[in-house]
This record gives structure tokens, sequence and C-alpha cells, in this order.
């Protein structure tokens, strides 16, 4: 604890010297588009002008109860996220990407349990991963991505249904984004972590949609897509040999195939006394299960956390059926990750400085009797409190 306590507040110091980003590859891209000027110069660079780095150092405060547990078994724990991320421009529009985080054998979360055992400077390498590697080619409104890279998905208010913040794909990806629609192709294979316990190779199609409408108040976007995994029936989990929610047979292997299908609505107003305001509706649909194969959420959000003293809160109610989606790969900290759950989620976040934020999620979920431990035959309440501290630079 005081590791956490004195890290938080040499960030707190250092926090108005950088400059503000998102996520790794969402930073990359944002700078990418904010030099795009330069880069038509390319020729011209130096060696050094031809890199651009960011990063983020999250601390978090988490509490996880269920009420199928004994209170010592409850989680009650200190954590670390650090990702780091590059761009090199090799011509005007082909660039050389690669990221990485930290986090062990898990897919979709880069947390790290601070440990009593362990010095502080330990934390910060001895766990990092590659969860980018890849090339990414730019030409007009198209892109093109080869390599081990963040999926290019579109998702309303950030919904994580089918898929978590953090998933990074193997394979050839393909986007069109203009005015009025988005185009999203892509043959891919799962990023497989250590400790996988696949025992042969999985293979995901995926196809997506998104139709833009300009209202005169707002934009309405209305999409769908396809996902579908080939390999899954029969194969053991992917990831710790952790099933997350699925169906799995006596001898630990998936019972279904998952060929997902999606459809949304989301609409975005600019201002709405003075905040943007967004909604979004979406369902998932699995042709690969005859049963429990549905989900669905709501979100609504409220706010932008852009400038310094900017903030934002969303709130969404989420349920998924067992094999509605692939539990690996949906949202990782909603239900403890997977499906098979229903429930609320409330996060929100404040700008506190130009490159420090805030933030805080809170979770209350009820788990389906099917993922209830040490002989529970009821749902299970599932409490889950997040307090964020983050340093972008």
């Amino acid at each position: 604890m005081k590791n956490i306590l004195l890290s938080m507040v040499a960030l707190s110091t250092l926090a108005m010297g950088a400059a503000d980003v998102k996520t790794p590859h969402e930073r990359i891209d944002k700078a990418k588009k904010a030099t795009s000027e330069a880069q038509t110069q390319a020729s011209e660079k130096s060696i050094l002008d031809r890199f651009h780095f960011k990063g983020d150092l999250r601390l978090r405060y988490e509490s996880i109860e269920r009420d199928d547990t004994l209170d010592a078994d409850n989680k009650y724990r200190n954590r670390y996220r650090l990702r780091l991320g590059s761009t090199v421009d090799l011509t005007d529009n082909l660039h050389f990407e690669v990221g990485m985080r930290s986090g062990f054998a898990n897919p979709t979360s880069g947390n790290q349990t601070f440990s009593n055992t362990e010095p502080l400077s330990n934390y910060f390498w001895e766990s990092l991963r590659f969860n980018i590697l890849g090339l990414a080619y730019k030409s007009g409104n198209s892109t093109y991505k080869v390599g081990r890279q963040p999926y290019m998905i579109y998702r309303p208010v950030k919904s994580q249904l089918i898929w978590d913040n953090d998933v990074s794909l193997n394979g050839v990806n393909y986007q069109y984004n203009d005015d009025t629609k988005i185009i999203t192709l892509g043959a891919n294979q799962p990023t497989l972590e250590e400790l996988s316990s696949a025992k042969e190779d999985v293979n995901l199609l995926i196809a997506q949609y998104v139709h833009k409408i300009k209202l005169a108040p707002a934009q309405l976007n209305l999409g769908s897509g396809i996902y579908y995994y080939d390999g899954l029936k029969g194969n053991n989990p992917l990831f710790q040999n952790n099933n997350k929610g699925n169906t799995v047979d006596t001898n630990g292997l998936y019972t279904n195939d998952y060929h997902l299908v999606e459809g949304f609505a989301e609409l975005k107003f600019k201002d709405v006394l003075g905040e943007p305001l967004k909604f979004a509706a979406g369902v998932v649909y699995n042709f690969g299960a005859d049963e429990k194969n549905f989900g669905y959420d709501v979100a609504v959000q409220v706010g932008k956390a852009k400038e310094v003293n900017d903030w934002q809160v969303k709130y969404s109610y989420t349920d998924l059926q067992e094999d509605a989606t692939y539990g690996a790969y949906s949202d990782s900290d909603n239900f403890g990750g997977g499906t098979a759950s229903k429930g609320h989620a409330i996060r929100a976040k404040f700008k506190a400085g130009k490159n420090l934020y805030l933030a805080g999620n809170f979770f209350f979920n009820k788990l389906y009797e099917s993922r209830a431990k040490n002989g529970f035959t009821a749902e299970v309440d599932y409490e889950r409190v997040q307090l964020d501290m983050i340093y972008k630079f």
C-alpha cells in the first residue's frame, strides 16, 4: 500500500507536464491525425521524427464481493496497468505499430496485482507483453492492418457486450470509414496468452457495417455485424482453462459453436443543456447454439472528459445468456468477465489535469446459477468497485 501511495503522489506532481491521450492504439491514431500535414513530408523527416511514442499508467483500488463465497474469499486489492505504444512512419501512408501492456495470461486485461513479496521495480517490466505488433497502411478512407492489432470494430457508446476494450487479434483486417458508413472486414486468429489451454487452432472471420445518418440535432448510427468463430466446439477454453460462463461438457470442452450476429442503434447529441448526450442499444445472437444464445445491453452517457474539469458518466444494463457470445472476449470487468449474468454498470470519469484522470466503476450484478460456487443453488449477488487514477504521457 505504501508503494501505491508513493506512486500516486509522484504521478499527481507530474500530471501537468504531458499531453492528453486516449487508449494505446487510439492514441497512436490520434497522434498521427494531428500531425498529418507533417506526415505528407515524410521523405524529408529525420529518423527521430518518424517515431511517435505514447503510454499510460493506471493505479486502481478494487473490491469484489459475492454472496456464494466466504467473506475471507472476497477480494480487496491494489493493482496497476502500464501500457506503452509506438508508431514508426515507414512512408507517408505505411506505418509500423508496436505496443506493450502489463498483465499475465489474460487477453482482456492489463491489470497486475501488487505483491508485498516483490520490489516495486519488478512490476513494471516483468509482466509486459506485446499486444500490438504489425503494419498499418492508410489510403484515403481505407485502412489495412496486418499482424497483431487491436480490432477496428465499431462499438456504440463503447459497448463491451461482445468485445472487451483490450482484445487483440492476429490476422488481416480492412476498414472503410467516411461520413455515411463504416465497413470492416477481417480474417484472424485469437491472440493466445501464456497458460493457453487450447488444443486446436481457432479462426475468426469478422464483417461489420455501420450506416451513419445525420439528423438535425444529432447523429444516428445503425449497425450490424457477423463474427464467425471456427474451431471452438469441442475445443478447450482458450485461456487458463476458464470457460467464462460458456457451456462445456464433463470433459471441459465447449459444447457449442460461436457464430455471432449483432445489431445496434446509437443516437448521439452534441449538446443537450451544455453536455454531449449518447444513447445506445445492442443485441447479440449466437446461431451456433440452440438455446441460451441471446444477449443485449442498453446504455446512456452524459458528458465527455475531454478538457480539464470535464466529466462523464455512463450507465448500462446488460444481460447475457450462457452462450450468447464468446465469454473470454466480452467485458472483463462486468460480472467478473464472461456470460451467464445480468446487471447494472456505472462508469464515471473526471479530467483533473492535462494528463490526469480520476475514475470510478461500480457494478451491481446477478450471476446465473450456472456460475455459482460452493454448491450455491440460486442467482449470485456480485458487486465490484474500481477506483482509478490514470496518468497519461
